[in-house]
């Protein structure tokens, strides 16, 4: 992804940072060719060469680009699990996904890690955006993910005769495993999406207490996917889910629903950072009734929100990382509604808009594996920042809006929604 040329400097704003810091009232941003040389207060930024680009932000909000930690590109109105895979033909997947990813881009997601994506796709979105053919946020891949064979994703009966074949590699056992990850070791993904557990969507046959895979299985692909210096990380609800994933030896958790004083200590021994997800669990409690979900889908979904929510309490408090993002592309929790997650988080589950945001930029980058790089306005890292028509700290709901932001990659304007 090309870089801005010269000097930018923007100023007329409060900063926040997201390091920690308390939000600067007069801040101001320099950024030179891209890179960030100056994040601080106006009364102590560098002179102004006469040949900087000068950027007033009108009294709003500089802040660091937001990262979606839990993004799923090729999800497009899903209703019912057909959706999910058999929907639609592989080409038209592929424009929905880059529709997508512009549309983050626009939302103020500077940068995404994919939660799981259909035939691959993420991998060549990612090289798209990259390469400047497609607007989007920078992303890491995560490809098509793994279950066991009748798990949550194995959801079609086999006298249909169709499969999974684009969403997820079903296995049997620790051989199955290994050769599953093997397959997207060569398709050059990143991260390896696995479901240890079920979910409050089927409460019949793989709720969100089943587990999914095995100990065995999950170990094999974490050895596996090391081996080849890929990460994983699991759709974790269910407690001993998430203890089988941690001894395991997963790099990060994607719900984390059910922690317990004995998951929790195993989580911060090995700082494994957690991506809640938990508005989705909202908006399906909101929404189930007009979209027919059975009142024990809607029941499970309460319970979900309710042990997640406390869970995130547990591991803020005791000094664990979260990320924010996760599963929008439901027809009841469409994509470019992502900042509501940041909302509810502050309004629902008592974060701070501090707190938040942090999660929403700073661990999101450490959790793609770019915290050098991303994440922060700090000197030395990429201009990958926001602009923001408000104070993001006093109405978080701001972010909400994509007409109040102008969204920069790289010191270049990507989003111009400037007076």
């Amino acid at each position: 992804m090309k870089t801005a040329e010269g000097k930018l400097y923007v100023s007329n704003g409060q900063l926040f940072d997201g390091t920690g810091s308390a939000a600067i009232a007069d801040g101001c941003l320099v950024v030179e060719d891209g890179v960030i040389q100056f994040a601080g207060s106006a009364s102590e930024a560098p002179q102004a060469d006469a040949d900087v680009t000068k950027l007033d932000a009108h009294g709003g909000t500089i802040m660091p680009g937001l990262v979606e930690a839990h993004f799923h590109p090729t999800y497009f109105n899903v209703a019912a699990l057909e959706d999910l895979d058999i929907k639609y033909p592989v080409e038209y997947v592929t424009i929905l996904a880059s529709c997508n990813a512009k549309l983050a881009l626009e939302c103020g997601y500077t940068a995404a890690r994919s939660g799981g994506s259909l035939f691959n796709i993420d991998f060549w979105l990612k090289r798209g955006i990259e390469n400047d053919l497609i607007p989007g946020p920078r992303l890491a891949s995560s490809g098509r993910e793994i279950c066991g064979v009748g798990g949550l994703m194995d959801w079609n009966p086999d006298f249909r005769k169709i499969g999974m074949e684009g969403l997820v590699l079903l296995i049997n056992g620790p051989d199955e495993a290994r050769s599953a990850v093997r397959k997207l070791v060569k398709d050059g993904v990143e991260w390896v999406k696995t479901y240890p557990t079920g979910d409050a969507a089927a409460p019949d046959v793989n709720d969100h207490h089943t587990l999914c895979m095995t100990f065995d299985e999950m170990h094999a692909v974490v050895a596996t996917a090391h081996n080849h210096e890929m990460k994983v990380t699991g759709h974790c609800r269910a407690t001993e889910g998430i203890k089988n994933a941690l001894l395991a030896g997963y790099d990060a958790l994607e719900h984390g629903t059910f922690m317990d004083s004995e998951t929790l200590d195993l989580l911060l021994e090995r700082d494994v950072p957690v991506v809640p997800a938990l508005y989705f669990e909202k908006a399906s409690i909101d929404a189930g009734p007009d979209f027919g979900m059975s009142q024990a889908v809607i029941d499970g979904h309460q319970e979900t929100l309710d042990g997640g929510a406390e869970s995130a309490r547990m591991i803020l408090k005791a000094g664990g990382r979260l990320g924010m993002g996760g599963d929008y592309g439901f027809a009841w929790n469409p994509h470019g509604d992502y900042a509501h997650e940041l909302s509810f988080f502050v309004d629902f589950v008592g974060f701070s808009v501090e707190e938040t945001l942090m999660c929403a930029t700073k661990t999101g980058a450490e959790i793609m594996g770019r915290g050098d790089d991303l994440g922060t306005l700090e000197t030395g890292k990429l201009a990958d920042f926001l602009i923001v028509d408000g104070d993001v700290i006093a109405d978080v709901s701001i972010l909400q809006d994509r007409s109040k932001l102008s969204v920069f990659q790289g010191g270049v304007l990507k989003v111009d929604n400037l007076k």
